[in-house]
């Protein structure tokens, strides 16, 4: 489904830019990447707080309908991380609900909420989900402060703005690492079952948090995905990052390229998103060409023109899309019948020199599957016209106004001077407009080794990608314990976390249920807190039926009442890896 215009128009109402002062410091990306193989495995990250790791209540509250506790920690990933958090980042604040008496002193249910972006302090979540969930279903809450939100911004931040690419990664590393300090304080003071949960960024960081928690635990994130690279390179939150300052910064400092560059992997390939169309190209046809009415893209021109042709990826910026012009899409899957070493060339994310043999293989295809086409259209037209068939259409716009011709020739037409092939190697995906002395507005091709600025481009947008993925791409880290007390809510429509191209929760947490909703990202945030909060219910739900009979079986009860969560205490540890 079309991604929601709602969530684009609400996006560009605001007007805050992110990652304003680039990257960050080399060096402390290149210690970032290295910890996160620490913390993508559950046995060693789980090691790293102990389960007696200090925390201090500041405030406690009795109101008419629950107790409120306030209290805060070190984060632990500055014990590990020294100068990577910021000064007033160092102490994760956090908010306690608890009911004013217990249901059921063996089941004492608390969830973890963790913020989206934007979700400054504690009231949103207190009073839209956690004062709620109190209410339906005696469900206890620990509200955490995202690091540089709230309490825990620096001064110099505009809202929720991080200034640095790797500010994202530091709040990451903190909320996992808070998350098993505060998992860790429920079951000393008997809590349980246990459970997780977030809005957007916070179901992201939600369900890396969970992987690394060695025991059952309720995860439900919420309009999230698989990884944030989608995030901030195809939805509508990639048009507020200051891309030139990362551009001029990744090429400034070679340390970008030269060492970051190999540290970092793009976990989905890049063309999953399009691999519909070659693998359906007799059937599909009509999106190589287009809609002439609707694009500005070329459909090209007679055999006996001077042709001009691009490859693109489906995944290049809607911003690159518009001023890329004469686009054809050709993806990694292979209806056309290429060589797998010519069709790798193709799609490669550097400029690929082909042997004459491979442009004319090249050539010679797509010419008879575009003879194959017209052929078919012919006979569905009943078409009477002997020996003539459309090879391409070509598009002249005058200044004035737009006028479309179609140009047919036939089969005795003298061949082109360049081929097919030997355009589409020689400039590969970037031009710009000029207008020609008779007032034709043509698609002027610019080889790529002069467009320095769209080069910078490409490569800037793809390190980012190989970043996020890098560290925020589940398959990267540990699959959780109980799958099944799994529950994500997705948007069909969400603009802000494209799932085209993203391995899929299913296919990462086997067993984990992934419920979609007919809308986009802010209508759903806006519309269904009702949905996310039954969600929540319904997870801690199965982990009583689950495991707390359990707990009983294992560890018995003192004078009739459980002695703390014993189900979540006892259990034998779950696999670490991805696949075990």
């Amino acid at each position: 489904m079309p991604p929601s215009r709602l969530d684009g128009l609400y996006r560009s109402l605001l007007l805050t830019k992110f990652f304003c002062k680039g990257w960050g410091k080399p060096e402390n990306l290149e210690r970032l990447f290295a910890f996160r193989k620490i913390m993508s495995n559950r046995a060693a990250c789980s090691q790293l707080v102990p389960r007696d790791y200090p925390v201090e209540i500041t405030k406690e509250e009795l109101h008419s309908d629950c107790k409120i506790l306030e209290g805060k920690f070190i984060s632990p990933l500055e014990i590990y991380m020294p100068g990577l958090v910021p000064d007033v980042a160092q102490n994760a604040h956090f908010q306690i609900l608890l009911p004013l008496k217990w249901n059921d002193e063996r089941y004492k249910p608390i969830c973890i909420h963790l913020a989206g972006t934007g979700d400054h302090y504690f009231w949103k979540r207190r009073n839209l989900i956690a004062k709620p969930l109190l209410k339906e279903a005696n469900l206890g809450a620990i509200i955490l402060e995202n690091p540089f939100y709230g309490l825990r911004k620096p001064k110099e931040q505009r809202a929720s703005s991080l200034q640095n690419v790797s500010d994202i990664f530091v709040m990451g590393g903190c909320l996992v690492l808070e998350s098993l300090v505060l998992l860790n304080w429920c079951e000393r003071n008997g809590y349980g079952p246990l459970g997780i949960t977030g809005l957007s960024m916070g179901g992201h960081m939600a369900s890396l948090a969970a992987t690394n928690w060695p025991k059952p635990l309720v995860l439900v994130p919420c309009l999230s995905w698989s990884t944030a690279s989608s995030v901030f390179t195809e939805g509508v939150m990639s048009h507020s990052i200051n891309w030139d300052v990362l551009e001029t910064q990744y090429f400034a400092d070679g340390n970008f390229r030269e060492r970051l560059s190999k540290m970092v992997t793009v976990v989905d390939d890049a063309f999953v998103a399009g691999k519909h169309f070659i693998q359906n190209f007799n059937q599909s046809v009509e999106e190589l060409r287009l809609d002439i009415n609707e694009t500005k893209d070329l459909v090209c021109g007679d055999s006996s023109s001077d042709v001009n042709l691009t490859v693109i990826r489906e995944t290049t910026p809607e911003r690159e899309q518009k001023q890329s012009k004469n686009l054809i899409h050709i993806n990694r899957t292979n209806a056309l019948n290429l060589s797998e070493p010519l069709l790798n060339k193709l799609l490669s994310n550097v400029r690929c020199e082909l042997t004459q043999e491979e442009i004319d293989e090249l050539n010679m295809k797509i010419h008879l599957a575009l003879k194959r086409h017209n052929e078919e259209q012919q006979q569905a037209e009943g078409s009477s016209v002997a020996g003539s068939k459309l090879i391409l259409e070509v598009k002249a716009e005058d200044k004035g106004a737009a006028t479309t011709t179609t140009t047919t020739s036939t089969t005795t037409t003298a061949p082109s001077s360049k081929s097919v092939g030997s355009k589409i190697m020689e400039y590969i995906s970037w031009g710009s407009s000029s207008s020609s002395p008779d007032g034709v507005t043509e698609e002027k091709r610019i080889p790529i080794d002069t467009t320095k600025q769209r080069w910078w481009e490409r490569e800037a947008l793809q390190f980012m990608r190989g970043m996020m993925d890098e560290c925020t791409h589940l398959k990267n880290f540990s699959v959780p314990y109980d799958t099944s007390l799994i529950i994500a809510i997705c948007a069909k429509d969400d603009a802000y976390i494209p799932r085209d191209g993203c391995t899929s929760l299913e296919d990462i947490w086997p067993g984990a249920e992934i419920r979609y909703l007919d809308a986009g990202h802010v209508s759903a945030y806006v519309l269904h807190q009702k949905l996310f909060r039954s969600c929540i219910i319904e997870a801690f739900e199965r982990a009583k039926k689950k495991w707390v009979p359990e707990a009983e079986r294992l560890c018995g009860q003192v004078n009739g009442v459980a002695t703390g969560p014993p189900a979540f205490d006892n259990v034998p540890q779950g696999p670490t890896k991805q696949g075990d």
